[in-house]
C-alpha cells in the first residue's frame, strides 16, 4: 500500500497526461493529495512497526526497502533500467521473508531474489510497450522507448529465461523434490504462453500476459514449492514413526 501510494504521489503529474493513467484516483481528484500522503505515511509506519516486531535485522533493513521504492519512482525520468529497480524493490519479498524467519541474511536466498528481479523486469518491459509513444513524447525512460518494440520483446524473453534458470538453481540449492520440478515444467509452459500472447504488431492481449499469466506463474511456484515441503515433511514423519515402531 505504501509503495503504490508513494508511486501515485510522485507520478501524479505524469499520470494526468498519460491516456492510460489519467483516470487514476489522484489525477481525477477522487483522492486528494494530502489524503494520499497520509495514507502512505501510515502504511510505511505500519511496515516499520511490523519489521520491529519480527527481529532486529528486519527493523534495520526496513528503511532501505522504503528508499529503494522512493528511488524507483524517479528512475523512469533518467534511465531505461527502471524496470530492474522496480524488480529490486520486489526482490525484498523473498529475501525479507527469509530474514523474518531466520533472523539473518544468508547467501542461499540470493538466487531467488535475483530471479524476482529478472521476472519483474521481464513483465514490466512487456507492460511498458503500451506506453511507448507517450514515453517518447514526454521523455519517460523504458526499455521499449530506448530499444523499440521488437528488441524489447527479445529482452523480455531473455529476462524470463534468466528467471527460469535461477528458479532451477533455487531448486538445486534447496534440494527440492519431484513436486517442485513438476511446478517448474508448468512454469516453463506458462512463460512460453505468456510471450506468445504479445506480438510486435499486436498488443491486444498484453493485459492477459501481464496480469493473468504472471499471477498464474507466482501461484504455481508457491503451490508446488509448498506441496514439495509438505511431501518431505510427511515422508520424514512416516520414516520416524516406522523407526520408533521397529
Amino acid at each position: 500500500s505504501g509503495a503504490m501510494g508513494l508511486n501515485r504521489i510522485i507520478d501524479r503529474k505524469i499520470d494526468r497526461e498519460n491516456p492510460r493513467t489519467k483516470n487514476r484516483e489522484i489525477p481525477m481528484g477522487l483522492i486528494k493529495l494530502p489524503e494520499a500522503v497520509l495514507f502512505t505515511i501510515v502504511s510505511f509506519g505500519l511496515f516499520i512497526l511490523a519489521a520491529y516486531m519480527l527481529n532486529p535485522l528486519c527493523l534495520k533493513l526496513s528503511p532501505m526497502a522504503i528508499i529503494v521504492l522512493f528511488v524507483y519512482s524517479y528512475t523512469k525520468r533518467f534511465t531505461w533500467a527502471t524496470h530492474f529497480v522496480l524488480g529490486l524493490s520486489l526482490s525484498a519479498a523473498p529475501i525479507g521473508a527469509w530474514i523474518a524467519i531466520k533472523g539473518s541474511f544468508d547467501p542461499e536466498i540470493i538466487p531467488m531474489g535475483i530471479a524476482v528481479i529478472f521476472w519483474l523486469a521481464g513483465f514490466d518491459t512487456l507492460y511498458a510497450l503500451q506506453d511507448i509513444e507517450f514515453d517518447k513524447s514526454y521523455g519517460i525512460y523504458s526499455i521499449p522507448q530506448k530499444f523499440g518494440i521488437k528488441n524489447a520483446l527479445i529482452l523480455a524473453r531473455l529476462f524470463h529465461l534468466v528467471t527460469f534458470i535461477l528458479l532451477i538453481t533455487n531448486g538445486i540449492l534447496f534440494k527440492l523434490g519431484i513436486f517442485y520440478w513438476i511446478g517448474m515444467i508448468i512454469v516453463a509452459g506458462l512463460f512460453i504462453y505468456e510471450h506468445s500472447l504479445v506480438k510486435e504488431h499486436d498488443l491486444s492481449r498484453l493485459d492477459i500476459a501481464f496480469f493473468n499469466m504472471n499471477g498464474y506463474i507466482s501461484i504455481t511456484v508457491f503451490i508446488f514449492t509448498l506441496m514439495d515441503y509438505l511431501h518431505m515433511f510427511i515422508k520424514n514423519l512416516l520414516i520416524q514413526e516406522i523407526y520408533y515402531l521397529i
